[in-house]
């Protein structure tokens, strides 16, 4: 079971690229009903002996519809729970994690996300189930509709400041890929 606090620190090295989620003065938003193209990361397989799952991994879609009110990026992360009810498969989501980026800058956002899975049809939950098993697969893209607005505030990025030291070129940033001027040892 992979723990939100780890899925934010494996969340570092993604990167976020999209139009129309919106990205400005450190806050990522989403309106209320935005309905996003998504798919599982691995298989989710529920029965009678395990009717629930928490934590799993959610993706945008890799294929986009055009259903789809909104996009996220290619690769956010979205943490979510699976159960069985009736003969439909139900997710709901918990947390969101994303990385935007602008050329050599990045942004970090990780928050909150209540939303729930649709069939392409609009119908709640998914149809996925046969002979008392639910099964999803990464190829199946289903929608998430969000309960109420998404906004994230954007969070510290140490790495940023790390690759900020990096890129100076006057002699004074660590790791800097300009060698500082000093006798040569081996010099005679």
């Amino acid at each position: 079971m992979i723990k939100i606090s780890d899925l934010m620190t494996m969340a570092g090295g993604l990167a976020l690229m999209t139009l129309p989620l919106v990205a400005s003065a450190a806050t990522l938003s989403l309106p209320a009903d935005a309905r996003l193209a998504m798919s599982v990361i691995d298989v989710v397989s529920l029965d009678a002996e395990q009717p629930r799952r928490d934590d799993i991994l959610l993706r945008p879609a890799v294929s986009g519809s055009s259903q789809a009110s909104h996009e996220l990026p290619e690769y956010c992360i979205v943490v979510g729970d699976a159960r069985v009810e009736g003969e439909r498969m139900r997710i709901t989501t918990k947390a969101l994690t994303c990385i935007q980026t602008n050329g050599s800058e990045s942004e970090i956002y990780s928050g909150e996300l209540s939303a729930a899975a649709y069939e392409q049809d609009g119908s709640f939950g998914l149809a996925v189930c046969e002979e008392d098993r639910c099964s999803v697969t990464p190829d199946q893209a289903f929608y998430l509709q969000l309960a109420s607005p998404l906004t994230v505030e954007q969070q510290d990025n140490p790495g940023a400041r790390i690759n900020e030291q990096r890129r100076q070129a006057d002699g004074r940033g660590v790791a800097n890929p300009i060698p500082a001027e000093r006798p040569n040892p081996d010099a005679n």
